[in-house]
């Protein structure tokens, strides 16, 4: 496949790259990294390889290393090449940059100094673990990366126990069970959570249940791949399509239909989507049975 080689202005350009399946990669990124005169890469083999699979030409363009650790030396160069007009591409190894990967305080830099940041957005394996962990996903909170440290871990999860939101970690393999176990331990083990593996890859895996159940599934085992664990919200219970109702006809007594939703799916942690449609048929049972409820919603 031929990609297009077009001049691109100076700026620097955040370039999400597939978090597994080498396909799962955009036109515009590939056209960026067709173009781009200088590629600022978390891992230059992967970068390479990448570039080699979809048959983009790297000829004399320079792959330089850019991570974590890389000096605030690097960050100067890069800033340096961009207001002397190149376009720099930023990859990470996989996903998304600044998405626990590295990238801000690059981009901070560059808009500092008064040039354009442009994001190619793609593959990320937040919305992707999301997308298929059973959770709600109207409402989440991505926490990244939790301490190593035991002590500082339980603390992180104590204060995001009660948030209102699902919640969403990264972790390594190694340490998936003792996680579970030390989120057991500060939400609660009857907390609904999703372990997703190796997303998007061949040997892709969600496994499901409550903390209690998931740190039990995990005692003993060997895991591998990248792992993403969704944490459902503080409150969210299971609820029978009874108990939404009852809250649904309470709520509708003083709110619009669209507000009494809103308020019931957050109350209960369900998809605003799925309560509104409940709250709609009430309302249609409720006007087969009166001319005029005075609720214009709808």
């Amino acid at each position: 496949m031929n990609h297009r080689i077009t001049p691109l202005s100076a700026g620097l350009y955040l370039v999400a790259t597939p978090i597994g399946t080498a396909r799962d990669i955009t036109l515009r990124a590939l056209d960026i990294l067709a173009s781009c005169d200088l590629i600022a890469a978390e891992d230059t083999r992967t970068a390479r390889k990448l570039m080699e699979i979809h048959g983009i030409p790297l000829g004399d363009r320079r792959v330089v290393a850019f991570h974590d650790h890389s000096s605030d030396a690097a960050v100067t160069k890069l800033v340096d090449a961009i207001r002397g007009g190149a376009a720099v591409a930023c990859v990470s190894e996989a996903g998304t940059p600044l998405i626990a990967d590295p990238g801000f305080e690059l981009a901070r830099a560059v808009r500092a100094a008064g040039l354009p940041v442009t994001a190619a957005p793609g593959p990320s394996a937040v919305i992707t673990a999301l997308s298929i962990g059973d959770l709600p996903t109207d409402r989440f909170a991505f926490c990244g990366f939790l301490p190593a440290s035991p002590a500082a871990r339980s603390a992180e999860l104590v204060e995001l126990r009660d948030l209102p939101f699902t919640l969403v970690f990264y972790e390594s393999p190694k340490r998936v069970h003792d996680f579970l176990i030390a989120a057991r331990d500060a939400l609660g083990g009857e907390r609904q959570a999703s372990v997703c593996r190796e997303l998007t890859k061949k040997f892709e895996e969600v496994s499901t249940g409550t903390l209690s159940e998931l740190a039990d599934a995990f005692d003993g085992r060997s895991v591998k791949g990248e792992i993403v664990v969704l944490i459902g919200r503080a409150g969210a219970v299971a609820v029978v399509d009874a108990d939404i109702e009852t809250a649904l006809r309470q709520a509708m007594q003083t709110m619009r239909v669209k507000d009494a939703a809103t308020a019931v799916a957050g109350a209960m942690g369900l998809p605003r989507r799925q309560v509104y449609q409940t709250a709609l048929n009430l309302k249609d049972d409720h006007d087969d049975g009166h001319t005029d409820t005075g609720d214009r919603d709808s």
